[in-house]
């Protein structure tokens, strides 16, 4: 078979204005003119498309599980102002995404991006690379979302037994690993539906994460007797971080993974482009808006939980009720100091939970999107397996492999919960490097030969995307140094290990063998 990118250039492929008609076929033609037919059902919408990427990015989910974090590094001051200085950040970068998005609308996404604005010779390398940092990236942000609604409703059952000090229920790391299991299960249960239940589905997180994270920032601080100043939440600076780090900018920076773990995801707009309705313009508008309003109301939320923060030392104390959880933490104290338990506060970790859940569902949707591109031009070990779709034209397969998958990722957990960590934390800087790629080259090798789609930067499209280059370099390094002093093989920091693993595999795989058959992007109109 052919490679799509020679197809394109011998077709004169790159986007020309379809003019005005039914938007379902203009965007099946596009889709023909990048060189595959149409499998999957075209039933998004814009806002569908948003609500999908925006319950991945999930506000509620990446400050509730890293809140800790931020309040050992830096506290209040770095959250405060860490989120916004990394949400500036991570708009340029999705702006970027959504430029090239706007040009090649295909669930492959990044990795076909790359081949296209890499030319013929490096193509098949530039998606080789990318599509694995991507789908592997994909993988542990699933992973970690769903452990960490696992842990979580080991926390509430801590809670709601009593708390730790009061004798309360801790479930064992089996017991955790198969509340894991059970929610994988149910997260791929539910993306063999057809595409307007997921659709459904992920309108109805959006409006759960709004809302949630609305009700949350009110209510808690507005039921705890006691808060904070508005001087300690805009100035307090942690420096008691207990790891043996000292220098202020080297804390800030630390706490910044709070702000930078939570904001991933977004390329699920781009995975889901062929399944929605006028995709070169509602893919962008995906990617756009879900970051502007993750950030909007993830500011809302950091400044209202941490209005009800009165004593960092003790929500970090791992002999706290909720074994060390500081939003947990804050949520139970919050009621038991009004009303003399903390059920109200486990209520309230419940609709974080609910939101956990859809997160992970989504996480899912976009990861199988994924799985299925990529198996189709043939990148995958039995790649005929996992692109196929069924009945209700969802890829079936890649949706049971994706769970697995990321089942088999937190298996992990029950020998070392540093081999663990350095799994998950792919899921930060593997990802971004998959988003830096394709930007990378559209600044570099197609700088000239670019033809942007209905959206684009215009000639601030170089200088944007090099800034968003420049950041993924920059949090790369920053997320890889050291977290704690002395360093031992507990206390190491092993992102730069994993994701040196990954780089390794990745390109040995491609010189001893991927080389000699794969091709990148092929066309399937023909088969």
């Amino acid at each position: 078979m052919e490679a799509t990118g020679i197809r394109i250039a011998e077709q004169g492929g790159p986007y020309h204005p379809l003019g005005e008609g039914d938007a379902i076929a203009s965007d099946d033609v596009r889709l023909k003119q990048l060189g595959y037919k149409q499998e999957l059902s075209r039933g998004l919408s814009a806002i569908a498309n948003f609500s999908v990427t925006f319950s991945i990015i999930s506000v509620i989910t990446g400050l509730t599980t890293t809140y800790s974090t931020g309040l050992t590094y830096g506290g209040p001051l770095t959250m405060v102002y860490g989120w916004p200085v990394v949400g500036m950040f991570t708009l340029i970068v999705g702006l970027s995404m959504a430029e090239i998005c706007s040009a090649f609308p295909t669930s492959g996404g990044l990795y076909f991006w790359s081949a296209m604005l890499c030319g013929n010779d490096w193509a098949p390398l530039a998606s080789w690379l990318t599509g694995w940092f991507n789908i592997v990236g994909q993988w542990a942000v699933t992973t970690s979302v769903d452990f960490s609604l696992a842990q979580l409703i080991q926390v509430m059952i801590l809670l709601s037994t009593g708390g730790k000090n009061g004798g309360g229920y801790e479930a064992s790391k089996y017991v955790v690993i198969g509340f894991h299991g059970g929610i994988l299960l149910l997260h791929a249960i539910i993306n063999s539906l057809s595409i307007s239940w997921l659709s459904f589905f992920g309108q109805l997180a959006a409006v759960w994460n709004i809302i949630g994270v609305f009700v949350l920032m009110i209510l808690i601080p507005s039921v705890a007797k006691e808060r904070a100043s508005a001087k300690f939440v805009f100035t307090h600076f942690n420096t008691d971080n207990g790891d043996g780090i000292n220098n202020k900018l080297y804390i800030f920076v630390l706490g910044l993974l709070m702000s930078q773990y939570t904001l991933t995801g977004y390329d699920a707009s781009a995975h889901m482009t062929e399944e929605t309705k006028s995709a070169d313009k509602n893919g962008p508008r995906g990617i756009i808006s879900s970051i502007g309003i993750s950030i909007i109301v993830g500011w809302g939320y950091i400044l209202g939980i941490t209005f009800a923060v009165t004593n960092i030392s003790y929500l970090l104390d791992e002999n706290n009720d909720a074994g060390g959880y500081a939003i947990a933490e804050i949520f139970y104290l919050a009621f038991k100091s009004r009303y003399g338990n903390g059920v109200g506060g486990i209520i309230c970790l419940g609709v974080v939970a609910v939101a956990i859940f859809f997160c992970g569902m989504s996480s899912v949707t976009s990861n199988s999107r994924m799985a299925y591109a990529f198996s189709r031009d043939g990148a995958m070990p039995f790649s005929s397996v996992w692109h196929k779709v069924n009945g209700q034209e969802v890829p079936i397969n890649a949706v049971w492999l994706s769970a697995f998958v990321s089942f088999c990722m937190a298996l992990t957990s029950l020998g070392s919960t540093v081999a663990f960590e350095a799994m998950v934390s792919i899921a930060t800087i593997g990802l971004y490097i998959a988003y830096a790629l394709p930007i990378f080259f559209r600044v570099t090798l197609a700088r000239k030969s670019f033809i942007p789609g209905p959206f684009n930067l215009g000639r601030y499209g170089v200088l944007i995307g090099w800034v968003a280059v420049l950041w993924v370099v920059t949090i790369s390094v920053l997320f890889s140094l050291p977290v704690s002093y002395p360093i031992t093989n507990q206390t190491l920091n092993y992102t730069p290990v994993a994701v040196g693993c990954l780089f390794i595999l990745t390109v040995s795989s491609w010189i001893f063998s991927a080389r000699h058959w794969f091709r990148g992007p092929i066309t399937n109109i023909n088969t």
